[in-house]
């Protein structure tokens, strides 16, 4: 990858190329962030279950979501976004494996859904706050064995992805942060199959000096009645990067025919911008027979055997849909099967 302090020069791509991250800073504004772009790594996903279309929407937030904070993991280790809440989607899962891999898994209610289609106005937009409802969001760090695992947890309170992610950043990292994130289904002439794209971009503010950087006060709480709340000002730069964060469209995150690289020229080009080396991403799910068999491992003799069916146990994945099946004596057979890390 191209050193920060060293300036290749090169030619834009004409048309946007999925299942990247591409890095970028903006000197100018003391700005770092990334752009993902999601093509046929998104649809893999999805491909493994039978979602309806506001479903894969959100989940195809999440895992650009995801891919975008996963990817600036340095070291070899797992990212993981979860959701837990009351609304029609209850529960979201998105797992990225450094430096590429990506698996993701949605749970809905379909009659939950079907009642809050009901009750949405004519052409009423896409809604993940009121996919999500209330509950809380979880981002983990999990570098193995070895190293705790490092959880932020959110409270989701009928806000969307974004949204979540500002609370996240303001509250575990208190580094100015902006995220934005769509996803667009392309339908294709003649009844064929659609695919769908996701784009996510994120930017946050690292200025060198460290008092440019300072957090809103708590509020008191029990101050009284009528006592004036002090506001941080916000720098100037940061204040005019959210302008022009402001500027973006969800087209443009999507738009097939838009690179990554000029997108960020059209966002920064007055202050320059210089884009990295990009990131692969590659739809991949970790589960193997000996890793389901480390996680039955886990389970009392009669856990195990309350699973058999039939002389046999089946396991399937909920990430990729692939199903395990096992003769009854090999799983309980033994006192306890060898254990390894869970899939």
């Amino acid at each position: 990858m191209t050193s920060q302090t060293e300036t290749q020069s090169r030619s834009p791509a004409t048309h946007a190329v999925d299942d990247r991250v591409t890095p970028f800073h903006v000197d100018a504004l003391d700005v770092r962030g990334r752009l993902v772009r999601l093509g046929t790594s998104l649809d893999a996903v999805l491909a493994h279950h039978d979602y309806p279309a506001p479903v894969k929407r959100l989940l195809g937030e999440a895992v650009a979501l995801t891919v975008l904070l996963g990817s600036t993991l340095k070291i070899s280790g797992r990212f993981i976004l979860q959701t837990r809440t009351d609304g029609p989607v209850d529960l979201l899962v998105v797992d990225f494996s450094a430096p590429q891999d990506v698996r993701a898994y949605a749970r809905f209610d379909a009659d939950k859904l079907a009642e809050m289609q009901k009750g949405l106005a004519a052409g009423a937009g896409f809604d993940s706050g009121a996919l999500l409802g209330h509950g809380h969001l979880a981002m983990t760090i999990d570098q193995g064995l070895s190293v705790n695992r490092y959880q932020g947890v959110v409270a989701l309170e009928g806000e969307g992805l974004e949204a979540a992610a500002h609370q996240y950043f303001a509250q575990s990292e208190q580094i100015p942060t902006r995220v934005r994130l769509a996803v667009a289904e392309e339908v294709r002439p003649g009844g064929a199959a659609s695919s769908w794209r996701a784009g996510g971009l994120m930017v946050q503010f690292l200025p060198t000096e460290g008092g440019r950087v300072r957090p809103a006060d708590l509020h008191p709480g029990d101050a009284p009645e009528g006592t004036e709340i002090p506001e941080a000002v916000e720098d100037d730069a940061w204040v005019e990067t959210q302008s022009l964060i402001g500027t973006l469209e969800d087209i443009e995150l999507v738009d097939a025919d838009l690179s990554s690289e000029r997108l960020l020229f059209r966002l920064f080009h007055e202050r320059g911008v210089r884009v990295f080396d990009a990131e692969s991403v590659v739809a991949k799910c970790s589960c193997s027979r000996e890793r389901v068999v480390g996680v039955l491992g886990s389970f009392s003799r009669e856990e195990r055997e309350s699973l058999v069916e039939d002389g046999k146990v089946s396991v399937t994945c909920e990430f990729c849909g692939r199903t395990y099946d096992f003769k009854a004596e090999e799983i309980v057979g033994g006192d306890e099967p060898e254990a390894e890390a869970g899939a």
